[in-house]
């Protein structure tokens, strides 16, 4: 069969070929293109390491900040709890001062006002004394039909009130 006995004439003249396009492919690629690749992952193998060295560095400097922050925080909170703390107990002596003026104020008052009961309650007996010492004169003299001295009706009426 003529196919057949073509086959090992075409056979290595295609193989041979198949080998020259390998190599060439071989070499522009593994010559040329590789090299470029390579270079290129390591460059971006480089910057990922540089950023995350960037990173860390930036956190770093972060967590120094935020530590130095909350110290000042906790300096600030502490003097603003003083000066509370010394507002609290102004206002307190402050208060506690007009307190006991106004406690003072309040006793003299008081004082007032108990003198002036006693004053209207004395007077009020004195009254109440006086209209008894009348009715008493008037009982007498409409029921007995005698007259008693006034000054005696006003003793009786006095000894009569100190023991009733």
């Amino acid at each position: 069969m003529p196919q057949i006995e073509q086959i090992a004439a075409t056979l290595s003249s295609q193989v041979f070929w198949l080998l020259v396009f390998f190599g060439l492919t071989f070499v522009f690629v593994g010559l040329g293109m590789v090299p470029k690749i390579l270079g290129t992952v390591d460059l971006r193998d480089k910057q990922i390491a540089d950023d995350i060295t960037a990173a860390q560095a930036a956190r770093d400097q972060a967590t120094s900040e935020e530590e130095a922050w909350r110290k000042r925080e906790n300096a600030n909170r502490a003097a603003a709890q003083g000066v509370i703390g010394e507002a609290k107990d102004k206002a307190a002596a402050t208060n506690s001062t007009k307190l006991a003026e106004a406690q003072v104020r309040l006793d003299e008052r008081l004082i007032q006002a108990e003198t002036a009961i006693d004053a209207a309650r004395n007077s009020a007996m004195a009254e109440i004394e006086a209209v008894a010492a009348d009715a008493a004169l008037d009982i007498v003299a409409r029921v007995a039909g005698a007259e008693v001295e006034p000054a005696a009706a006003e003793a009786a009426v006095k000894e009569v009130m100190a023991h009733g």
